[in-house]
């Protein structure tokens, strides 16, 4: 089957609105005895909260992740491959540039704390370099369960994002009236979920038979958010705000689900006239070195801010109008502009070390037909478990390193590799009284 670009397409659209809108919120100030802080945008200037709206794009990560995963995952079943050896060789894509940039983050922590930077500073820089973490462990959850998810995708179908959808509601309505916050734990599979659950009823056609469906996907979608936003308890803004409760991300609540479908909805609306612009070379030629490049871009893309923090904002170069005044507003162009040429910096320079994690993954990739997948159950738990830790409290909790998650990453990391490692070796070893086979 041809690759889709319009999938391509929404990943790295998703990646761009992501980096963008973390770069336009981020405030910093210098302070008089030289600390930099960083105050919070949505919280200091409210309005800013309806930004939220536009570059909350995380519902099309999920929904493209389940068109994409639910393709892979037929077509590994259909050459004879297990579910094991499917989700080790995705799980390994991404732990691999993780735990790379995971290591270098927190060699730079020890490295400044035996210096003796402030420890608020670096618990701040710490936070600021985990802050996009919270998306792996719930896409490595979903990537576990695809096997079982797709099952129930080929037996009930459409029947099964609803289904889902209900159960997140109870779960979201424990957490508001009853506080459940471990109860609300469900909600960030079950929410996330149903996005890619709709990713699987999307490449199967179940979605776009009918114009009526999508169109009945925004508009419901959006006038349920409406009224959960107008009428119920919860806030307009769709990423999280300090002191904001029940928060619409922490855990994904019902007002984001009625966001998910309906973000869905527009999607599938706009793929037919995008689709036939990216049949354009020239289009395609923009859309793709950016979804290439896009765990790189999701990974780094707030070390340009460290950077230009260090060269404007330390130095006392950089201008500090009153934070969300005309002038502040004006000064984000230059802004974004220069974070951007930091990044395309960034980027290029990450190219070789890019190059040697491909054939690391090319080496320890586990077997399509792996079966004795003890060790890769037990890294990807690990796994999970440290990146939760990580995206709540940062490489810098209270300014000291955070040893259990790195650990924990590091372990999970290391037993998949192994998991790909012992399969190429089994695959190497000729049955015993047979002479290997001539290439």
């Amino acid at each position: 089957m041809s690759r889709d670009r319009y999938v391509d397409f929404l990943r790295a659209w998703a990646i761009v609105l992501v980096v963008l809108g973390h770069w336009l919120i981020t405030a910093l100030v210098r302070e008089p005895d030289g600390r930099i802080t960083a105050p919070e945008l949505l919280a200091t200037v409210p309005w800013t909260q309806w930004l939220t709206l536009a570059f909350q794009i995380m519902p099309l990560f999920f929904l493209a992740g389940g068109h994409a995963a639910g393709g892979s995952w037929s077509r590994a079943r259909a050459a004879g491959g297990t579910a094991a050896g499917w989700l080790g060789r995705r799980a390994l894509r991404l732990l691999l540039p993780v735990g790379v940039y995971s290591s270098l983050v927190l060699l730079a922590v020890g490295i400044c704390s035996v210096a003796g930077v402030d420890a608020g500073t670096l618990a701040l820089v710490g936070w600021a370099m985990a802050m996009q973490f919270w998306f792996l462990p719930v896409y490595l959850l979903l990537s576990a369960l695809t096997p079982a998810l797709h099952a129930a995708h080929r037996r009930w179908g459409l029947r099964v994002p609803p289904l889902m959808g209900a159960v997140a509601l109870v779960a979201d309505a424990l957490v508001v009236t009853v506080h459940a916050p471990y109860v609300g734990l469900l909600d960030y599979v079950l929410v996330w979920g149903v996005a890619y659950q709709l990713g699987f009823c999307w490449r199967d056609g179940l979605l776009t038979g009918r114009r009526l469906v999508p169109l009945g996907m925004a508009a419901g979608g959006g006038a349920a958010f409406a009224a959960l936003v107008a009428l119920g308890p919860f806030p307009v803004s769709l990423i999280l705000v300090t002191g904001q409760n029940p928060s619409n991300t922490d855990p994904p609540s019902a007002a984001m689900l009625a966001w998910v479908v309906a973000q869905a909805g527009l999607c599938l609306l706009a793929a037919p006239p995008v689709r036939r612009l990216l049949e354009r070379d020239r289009a395609w030629r923009v859309v793709r070195p950016v979804g290439a490049a896009s765990m790189t871009l999701y990974l780094w893309h707030m070390l340009p801010v460290l950077a230009v923090a260090a060269a404007f904002y330390l130095t006392g170069l950089a201008p500090e109008p009153p934070l969300g005044s005309a002038a502040w507003w004006g000064l984000r162009v230059p802004w974004l502009l220069v974070l951007g040429v930091v990044l395309a910096g960034v980027v290029s320079a990450l190219g070789p070390l890019e190059r040697g994690l491909a054939v690391l993954y090319e080496r320890t990739s586990p077997d399509a037909g792996l079966r004795r997948a003890w060790p890769l159950w037990l890294g990807l738990a690990m796994s999970v478990a440290a990146l939760g830790r990580l995206a709540v409290r940062g490489f810098a909790p209270d300014g000291r390193l955070p040893v259990l998650p790195a650990v924990g990453l590091a372990l999970g990391t290391a037993l998949v590799m192994l998991t790909g490692w012992s399969s190429a070796r089994r695959l190497e070893q000729p049955e015993a009284g047979r002479a290997p086979e001539r290439v």
